[in-house]
């Protein structure tokens, strides 16, 4: 399911090309692209539970209450966010790319996919998608690329 929204993504959203919004079309040429129909399934459903996690009347957890909060995370969610991905998500929230709400956005996209194997270079994805389709989040998302596609080689100093 992963591989579907990453060619989703690089091939319709993030090159800015017209996004289909017929699902059988779409559905179509993701199985001449290789993908399976239960897959393609469950990608576009999670494409879709991501657009409709900015009502916040269906999702009231993204409502913040305060300016301070330590998020802990459950067993199952420690299970897929290992302590890199954790930390991640954690200097994410230091540098204002995520807030409390895309920062919960995030964690529920990645419980909802449908792997063993997750990796930080997963995450960074999954925070892109996120990002852009967050409206007000535009620099945020353009900083969250340039994290992705500009990393630097060798140790930071």
């Amino acid at each position: 399911m992963f591989d579907i929204l990453m060619y989703l993504f690089e091939n319709y959203i993030h090159s800015e090309a017209e996004v289909m919004v017929d699902h059988e079309l779409l559905t179509d040429e993701l199985t001449r692209a290789g993908f399976h129909q239960d897959e393609i399934y469950k990608a576009l459903a999670w494409l879709e539970k991501l657009a409709a996690l900015q009502d916040t009347e269906a999702y009231p957890y993204l409502t913040r209450v305060g300016n301070q909060s330590i998020r802990i995370y459950t067993s199952q969610e420690s299970q897929i966010l290992d302590v890199e991905c954790r930390g991640f998500l954690m200097f994410l929230e230091q540098v204002n790319l995520l807030d409390f709400t895309t920062r919960e956005m995030v964690i529920d996209r990645v419980m909802e996919l449908d792997t063993k194997f997750f990796c930080i270079d997963d995450l960074k994805w999954v925070v892109l998608m996120v990002l852009f389709n967050v409206p007000g989040k535009e620099n945020a998302y353009s900083q969250m690329e340039d994290l992705i596609f500009d990393e630097q080689e060798g140790p930071l100093h």
